[in-house]
């Protein structure tokens, strides 16, 4: 796989299975590099094919009314400063109508049991600018009273609100503001009856230094909220036929990294864990999906993630397993038809019917990449070190190599507690057609294994000799004893969030790596607390310890502070429009590393996010690919790329 053939890579996502289990609307998108945009529109399998349902540009979002009669998605127009809009189209076709007209957009959707309203989350600019122009709302100095007041991959938050809205599907009356005020709402879904919205909001009094929201109820007759889930960290609440409510999350919001589990909030407000005893990841992206009595999650597991069937009397069943990664899952009514979209190493993602015949593969959109033969496979490996199993997979260009003639290059993934697996990764395949052997590790502190060892980490990274790091360095010494072929004095080492701070630790530990690339990295605790989006937070979640007391300890836990001892030639990429970890994090590192003396260069992505290298635009990836194989080659010693 080449660098330009991110082209061919088309994403389906989002499947949802009509009510009555006969159809699947679905999100395709595929990256347009002439234009540099992605193409997204909504396609439907109807039991005899796929076919495109909306003309685009830009459609997500397919969710079928109760009746099955009409489709809502979001719509966003051709022009720059379009945002999206709530439309709907006829299940039978004819032209979509859009409804909204909110300043800012609308980010979510749900219908309403009757299939007459949609409830969405609208965002609106705050009281005293939205009846400016935008030249003068862009003109005037940003006034900034509260925290957090910016978000990556969205940009300012200070000046803007995003309330719960409903919406006449026939256009009756105009949309209409449910939950006013100085408060952000999200993911609403009605109640079966119809009479209330469940909807997720921050709402305490402390909430701009203290994490967490709640879960809330309004009913929609009286205007009432009220609470039904008390401060945690809380996702996509869900209510049930019998008048429970599943939600994914945590009770304490200060527990994470505990792995996220699957509740039921029970009728007299008691919260029932129903998969706390797994010890695994609930990551289930809309939320619990119910099916028939039961629902359904998805759980990630040591490199892949599955789909969990969980009963009303707690009762659970994998129906979808195996070397697979689920990224999206609807289900029928009655639960007898699930649809899941699912990657694999060597397949970058289809459509997925399951139904009591089995599993059944209903799109064929990425066939031409995976079936060219130019794809590689990872052979999945454990090292033991430490007592423990650590979980790696390795990607080796085609045929057996001359003995130490292929250099390594070891890829950290972000996180800390996320999992490399049994996922399609367009990284790894440009890497290895390049000539490299890649390695991803999932050291301690990753997720997918548990709470105990994805809290390893945690405290402990003022010792630069952490367990995370040790793994990483285990895993590689095992990897090039294991594999002749390998060579030991072309070993690089690459990675980008949680994965550049670990990088750079490493750099700092050894001279080993002949060539490295840092990517939007966090370097430096102290001036991060301050300066990124989850700043307020992150230092007490990992290192147990904040601003001002203990200053030295975050210092101390910086690999800014052991920078210095870098000699590997180092490029270092970032985006200008990252407020995760922001650029300042990468100045500071480039400027000490010249100070130094070290080969040093910085790539600067103007107008991209934290998220450059997943959803950044098409030019920008390829041109970041590219960056990457001609930093590493010469110091690694590969021409091919």
């Amino acid at each position: 796989m080449r660098p330009s053939d991110l082209a061919r890579m088309h994403s389906v996502t989002d499947p949802q299975v009509h009510p009555d289990g006969a159809r699947i609307a679905f999100t395709l998108a595929t990256p347009d590099l002439d234009d540099d945009t992605y193409i997204r529109r909504i396609h439907l399998w109807d039991g005899a094919g796929t076919r495109r349902l909306t003309h685009g540009p830009t459609d997500s979002a397919p969710r079928w009314s109760p009746d099955g009669d009409h489709l809502a998605f979001l719509r966003t127009g051709p022009d720059d400063e379009d945002r999206p809009q709530l439309a709907v189209l006829r299940a039978d076709g004819g032209e979509a109508r859009v409804l909204t007209d909110l300043p800012l957009g609308v980010t979510d959707l749900a219908w309403s049991p009757d299939g007459a309203h949609v409830v969405v989350v609208g965002v609106e600019w705050i009281p005293g600018l939205a009846d400016l122009d935008d030249k003068e709302r862009a003109r005037r100095p940003r006034r900034i009273t509260r925290i957090p007041y910016r978000a990556d991959d969205r940009g300012w938050t200070h000046d803007r609100r995003s309330h719960l809205w409903l919406v006449d599907v026939h256009g009756g009356t105009p949309p209409r503001c449910l939950t006013p005020g100085d408060f952000d709402d999200a993911e609403p879904r009605f109640r079966p009856d119809g009479t209330a919205v469940v909807f997720v909001s921050q709402r305490h009094d402390d909430r701009e230094t203290r994490r967490g929201e709640e879960v809330y109820e309004l009913d929609l007759d009286s205007g009432e909220v009220r609470m039904l889930a008390d401060t945690g960290w809380w996702s996509r609440p869900v209510p049930l036929a019998d008048g429970t409510v599943a939600l994914t999350g945590l009770r304490d919001p200060s527990a994470w990294p505990d792995p996220p589990t699957v509740f039921r909030r029970e009728r007299d407000g008691t919260l029932t864990d129903l998969a706390g005893d797994l010890d695994r990841d609930v990551v289930t992206p809309l939320g619990p999906v119910p099916a028939g009595d039961a629902i359904l999650v998805t759980v990630e597991d040591r490199g892949g993630v599955h789909v969990h069937r969980i009963a009303g009397d707690g009762a659970r069943e994998v129906v979808v397993g195996g070397e697979v990664s689920v990224t999206g899952l609807s289900a029928s009514p009655d639960g007898a038809v699930i649809a899941y979209t699912a990657t694999a190493p060597t397949d970058p993602g289809e459509l997925w019917r399951l139904t009591g015949e089995g599993p059944q593969r209903l799109t064929s959109v990425n066939a031409d990449l995976r079936d060219d033969g130019a794809l590689i496979a990872p052979r999945h490996l454990t090292v033991r070190h430490d007592g423990h199993d650590i979980d790696a997979w390795l990607l080796a260009p085609p045929g057996d190599g001359e003995p130490d003639g292929i250099p390594l290059l070891l890829c950290i993934h972000g996180g800390p507690t996320a999992q490399y697996g049994f996922a399609f990764f367009d990284e790894f395949q440009v890497y290895a057609a390049a000539g490299y052997a890649v390695l991803g590790i999932n050291p301690r502190g990753s997720s997918g294994r548990g709470r105990a060892w994805a809290r390893t980490v945690v405290g402990s990274w003022t010792d630069h000799g952490s367990a995370d790091m040790l793994d990483l360095e285990a895993a590689v010494d095992a990897v090039l004893a294991e594999h002749p072929q390998l060579s030991r004095d072309r070993v690089g080492v690459m990675g980008g969030s949680y994965g550049g701070f670990a990088a750079t630790r490493l750099l700092a530990r050894s001279p080993r790596f002949a060539s490295a690339v840092v990517e939007r990295a966090l370097l430096n605790f102290v001036s991060f607390g301050g300066t990124s989006d989850i700043g307020l937070h992150f230092d007490d979640i990992f290192l147990q310890r904040t601003l001002p007391a203990d200053a030295g300890d975050l210092w101390a836990a910086s690999p800014l502070a052991q920078a210095h001892h870098i000699t590997t030639p180092t490029l270092i990429i970032h985006s200008e429009e990252d407020h995760r970890c922001p650029i300042e994090q990468a100045e500071q590192l480039f400027s000490l590393l010249r100070r130094c003396g070290v080969d040093a260069q910085f790539l600067r992505f103007p107008g991209e996010s934290h998220e450059l290298s997943r959803s950044g635009s098409p030019r920008h990836r390829v041109e970041r690919f590219e960056a990457v194989l001609e930093w590493h080659g010469p110091h690694l010693g590969v021409t091919s790329a």
